[in-house]
């Protein structure tokens, strides 16, 4: 693979300025995040980043990729989409991925969610983080503490932990007015999809996705 083929080339302004938003949130959560790019079909690209709440993030945009499957530092992926030309992804960082991806298919839709409700959980869950939470952030009992349980056709049933609410709100995926994102700027009708397989948990929001390995275990149960 020569370095001639790690080029992104995003040439749509609207699709390079979502994919600039997107890494720049990523960054604020990891100035030294590194961003996954994985190619999909002919005319999309997939960017992952983990989030710091063991839950990665991710969005989609219209784009052309020149190798299937690469990481590398996502500074450098914003700077050069700033410049309006195609992208020159340098060397690999393959090894600085930890980690799988979720499946691209096999997904089950659970149910749709009011997005105004999982902000309102992940404010109430920031105030107990500020009583109890350390220097290294929120107690991982509350990340790991179920805050939603969604159920959908077949009584199938699923827990949402706090930590992948908390990854949805910071990556700033929910739209609202302001500047800021709170539960009284969110329309009462824009809602999240919970998808999931046996092993993951996937929130899709209107600008991207939070997806979460749940350790083996089954979170689809009937109720």
């Amino acid at each position: 693979m020569n370095s001639q083929q790690r080029v992104l080339h995003t040439p749509d302004p609207a699709e390079r300025e979502n994919l600039a938003t997107f890494l720049t949130r990523a960054i604020r959560l990891d100035p030294a995040a590194v961003v996954r790019l994985r190619r999909r079909g002919s005319s999309l690209v997939s960017a992952w980043v983990a989030t710091g709440f063991e839950t990665l993030a991710v969005r989609t945009v219209t784009a052309e990729l020149g190798v299937d499957d690469v990481t590398v530092g996502a500074d450098g992926v914003l700077a050069g989409l700033r410049t309006g030309h195609p992208v020159d992804l340098g060397y690999s960082m393959d090894s600085a991925w930890r980690g799988a991806l979720p499946p691209t298919d096999g997904f089950v839709h659970i149910d749709d969610v009011p997005a105004r409700a999982l902000v309102e959980l992940a404010e109430r869950g920031a105030d107990v983080a500020r009583e109890h939470g350390t220097s290294h952030g929120p107690p991982a009992s509350l990340l790991d503490q179920s805050v939603l349980t969604v159920t959908g056709a077949d009584d199938l049933e699923v827990q949402v932990p706090m930590r992948v609410v908390f990854a949805l709100t910071a990556m700033d995926f929910i739209p609202h007015a302001g500047e800021k994102t709170e539960s009284r700027r969110i329309q009462p009708t824009e809602l999240v999809r919970v998808r999931a397989t046996r092993t993951w948990l996937r929130l899709d929001a209107r600008y991207g996705s939070v997806a979460r390995r749940l350790g083996g275990a089954i979170p689809l149960s009937p109720s």
